[in-house]
């Protein structure tokens, strides 16, 4: 049996290691673009210096021999044949064809560059999505004046403290109404915005890039605003969105969506012999997320069936300037949801729920609540059965304990 693998980041690999943990024997070949295996979730820290390759890395220093892996770095998929089941890969000594028999396609996302005037030519443009985006932007920061962060969701927020942290500065333009829109209500998010304004970090919010005005040497030198602002730039980072690395599926039946690979709840796509998970599905999971992805589509290559149910996609743990924050589910009201609300000592805590199941929930600077919160959206427990304060929820409420002191919840 050979088990193909495209992408080395946490879907892959965790994909590699669920694949040699239940089969032995099978020869397992991982396929990357990277010539390291990284965190994505910390490449801040090796923009800041705190961190270098090695202290990013998640992997064994014998990642290869521990799992018996054959490794093709710095190589990419050009076309997959399901027919044929076979890869086309373009590598360092040049095309080759690869067969397989099980495939797990894991390769991630891009930067999406927006068709904003003057930005896609521009030379001084760049993401933050991998270590080459890194050291780029480590060497133009030693002279950069004005750089401008596009974004401040979780990447651009990443973006903004490793350049904090190695002494730089930057401009934030969102145009959400505030930082971490997508995981934060406008009084989190405030906090955030304090903390960054307190190191120097210019924030723009409501406002977008509507243009950028280029020089002789076709680099941006200036960025028009929609709000009429003009803003100094020499450097441009997008962290403003991604899109799926699927382009290489043109033409192979294996189908897509409007957003990327298009998989089930035990990672099969439209073919029997290719998975997929991560990033890939341009659903934008989560680390966690894509790691169990991983783990399910690996098993399920290997005959052992599993299925995706319990992980939460819309969680989110952030920790900057010290300020730790969990963000879960549906986090901003819609008609007919409760809001409660407790703010203490500094702490900030906030449920959103409807009939009696909670759909979104907050906690800043104290999250010992998380763990419970977890298990009352997984178990969708009616929370209005509970005759206390919803803060004030424990375990003992909604788990029991049998007498051989398993735990159990009824309805």
């Amino acid at each position: 049996m050979r088990y193909v693998v495209l992408g080395s980041s946490a879907a892959g690999v965790s994909g590699v290691r669920e694949l040699r943990k239940i089969d032995k024997e099978a020869e397992i070949i991982l396929v990357s673009k990277d010539e390291d295996i990284y965190s994505r979730c910390i490449l801040h820290h090796y923009l800041s210096n705190t961190r270098d390759k090695k202290g990013i890395s998640f992997v064994e220093d014998n990642f290869e021999t521990l799992y018996n892996v054959i490794w093709k770095k710095g190589t990419t998929c050009k076309g997959i044949d399901p027919a044929a089941k076979t890869v086309l890969l373009e590598g360092p000594g040049g095309e080759e064809t690869l067969s397989y028999d099980k495939l797990l396609i894991a390769t991630g996302s891009h930067t999406f560059i927006p068709p904003i005037p003057n930005i896609k030519e521009a030379k001084n443009v760049i993401g933050f999505r991998n270590l080459e985006d890194i050291e780029v932007i480590k060497e133009i920061s030693q002279t950069a004046k004005h750089i401008v962060i596009m974004g401040a969701g979780l990447v651009g927020l990443d973006c903004a403290v490793g350049l904090i942290e190695s002494g730089k500065g930057a401009v934030i333009v969102e145009m959400a109404g505030w930082p971490l829109s997508k995981q934060l209500d406008e009084k989190a998010a405030k906090v955030y915005i304090e903390a960054l304004k307190a190191h120097g970090i210019e924030q723009y919010y409501g406002t977008g890039i509507k243009e950028a005005k280029l020089n002789e040497a076709g680099e941006i030198e200036s960025l028009l605003l929609t709000d009429g602002t003009t803003l100094p730039c020499d450097y441009l980072i997008v962290t403003a969105g991604v899109r799926a690395n699927v382009e290489f599926l043109e033409g192979s039946d294996i189908e897509t969506g409007r957003f990327g690979l298009i998989y089930d709840e035990t990672g099969k796509t439209s073919n029997d012999d290719v998975y997929g998970a991560g990033d890939v599905s341009g659903l934008r999971p989560i680390w966690p997320v894509a790691v169990k992805e991983g783990m399910i589509a690996a098993s399920n290559m290997a005959g052992v069936p599993r299925k995706m149910t319990d992980f939460f996609a819309s969680k989110s743990t952030m920790n900057f300037f010290g300020i730790p924050t969990m963000s879960l589910g549906q986090v901003e009201p819609e008609e007919g949801d409760t809001v409660e609300m407790e703010e203490k000592n500094g702490m900030y805590k906030k449920i959103v729920h409807q009939d009696g199941k909670i759909k979104g929930a907050i906690l800043q600077h104290d999250l010992a609540y998380g763990g419970i919160l977890q298990q009352l959206i997984a178990h969708k427990i009616d929370i209005s059965k509970v005759k206390k304060p919803v803060f004030d929820i424990d375990y003992s409420d909604f788990f029991h304990m049998k007498e051989n002191f398993e735990f159990y919840y009824n309805e």
